[in-house]
């Protein structure tokens, strides 16, 4: 028994594919707490977002604008014939219904002045904007010569200016829209719908204004976050939206104008100018505004990869670092005949999964780098000294703080990549495969 227990010892120390599988095993076991790190990323970032949300929903969230937006009543009038059962006759009875019709402007001018800042909750942090919104244009003609609304059915006396926004929390001053030369004040309306109505009061002599196209303004100051998006409701819209924002995300169904597009780090100045013809709804409804939402346009003011993406980015890398380096040791072993204990492979493995748990919680509180660079050269100096104590002397050791210097400058540089993350990666582990091919080409693989 004791010889058959030796001979499995020997077996575990000399053998090449004993100790390569011993070294497998180990490197499937370190997958569990390297899993753990990944939930806690997930866990750390989800409670990111929750965060943000509260501050979003506090301050202000995303901003839709669509307006104004002219509404004018009329009456539909019908008969229906009603059965009387006292002596079996029909007679008529008229029923008279209210209903709207919306007319949208021929030119609608946008300019908005927006204003980011961050706001921090304990560790964490969210971008919110203030803007100044400054609108113009001009409504057509108002003519019902070619619908069958007769002119005694509408009802002009109570035609009303509308605003539509997805936000109205955010608002910081009561709209007033400046129409020829009356100010009409805006009230917000109950709506069951996603953008919230704001209503003036009527029109003072609305048939008479409205017998030529008659121009418009009205200011708005708005507190908001992530997105502020207009509906290109003009005949002819130009918007032109500028920032302090160094990293807009343009979004919607229309991109700015690329010749009036600048973007540096002290912000950025967007035009856009939309046609009717470049979307497909016409300028007046009848009866109800229908969902427009599909044809907006604007700009998400987004965060570029935060910190947590990016740990969560380095985590998909964890495989290939640990059985890398794992793999290293195994060789200086084959080579240089020092024998290295599963036990002291898996403390290796755990430092090099505490890699992780170090990024994550430095980088909560300072910059990613600096976060990158302590968790890096703390795990760096931890192995290359324990190596140092396994392989008994420099050279080994050395050589294996540099090996993992250079795998984690390399995944660093990846996780920068965006468009070439993917070319480079693929080169790199080419590299670091020839590498491996070509030191290894000395080593008698029978020895079994």
């Amino acid at each position: 028994m004791e010889q058959k227990k030796g001979r499995f010892s020997n077996w575990m120390r000399n053998s090449i594919t004993a100790r390569m599988l011993v070294v497998g095993f180990l490197l499937l076991v370190l997958l569990i707490p390297l899993e753990f790190v990944k939930s806690l990323i997930d866990e750390r970032a989800n409670r990111q977002e929750e965060v943000v949300r509260e501050i979003n929903e506090k301050w202000g969230n995303e901003v839709l604008l669509s307006g104004p937006i002219l509404k004018i009543p009329y009456k539909v009038i019908s008969e229906e014939k009603i059965f009387n059962e006292k002596n079996s006759s029909y007679y008529t009875k008229t029923k008279e219904k209210i209903e709207n019709v919306y007319f949208f402007p021929d030119k609608l001018d946008i300019v908005s002045q927006v204003e980011t800042k961050p706001l921090n909750r304990s560790i964490y942090e969210s971008v919110v904007y203030s803007a100044a919104i400054d609108v113009r244009g001009k409504f057509p003609k108002i003519d019902f010569s070619d619908t069958d609304i007769s002119e005694e059915n509408i009802l002009w006396e109570k035609a009303t200016v509308l605003i539509k926004t997805s936000n109205l929390k955010g608002i910081k001053m009561t709209p007033i829209v400046n129409l020829a030369s009356e100010m009409l004040s805006m009230m917000p309306q109950y709506s069951t719908e996603y953008l919230n109505t704001i209503q003036s009061n009527y029109i003072p002599n609305a048939k008479e204004i409205f017998a030529e196209p008659l121009a418009f303004s009205f200011d708005l100051k708005i507190n908001g976050s992530e997105s502020l998006k207009f509906l290109p409701i003009g005949k002819e819209t130009d918007a032109t939206m500028r920032s302090n924002w160094h990293s807009p995300s343009f979004d919607g169904n229309f991109l700015p104008e690329d010749t009036d597009k600048e973007i540096s780090q002290d912000g950025f100045t967007a035009n856009w100018r939309i046609l009717q013809i470049n979307r497909q709804f016409e300028q007046s409804f009848f009866g109800h505004l229908p969902d427009l939402s599909a044809s907006v346009f604007g700009t998400k003011l987004i965060i570029p990869v935060d910190e947590y993406q990016k740990s969560e980015r380095t985590a998909k890398y964890g495989f290939m670092v640990i059985g890398l380096t794992l793999l290293v040791f195994l060789l200086i072993q084959l080579v240089s005949k020092i024998y290295i204990h599963p036990f002291q492979y898996v403390m290796i493995g755990l430092a090099l999964v505490m890699f992780y748990t170090l990024l994550i919680s430095i980088s909560e509180h300072s910059n990613f780098f600096k976060a990158y660079a302590i968790a890096a050269f703390s795990v760096l100096a931890l192995i290359t000294v324990y190596s140092r104590a396994i392989l008994k002397g420099f050279k080994f050791p050395l050589l294996i703080c540099g090996s993992l210097a250079s795998l984690y400058g390399f995944i660093y540089v990846i996780i920068q990549l965006e468009n070439y993350a993917l070319l480079v990666g693929s080169i790199g582990l080419f590299l670091i495969l020839a590498i491996i091919m070509f030191a290894s080409r000395t080593i008698d693989w029978n020895n079994e």
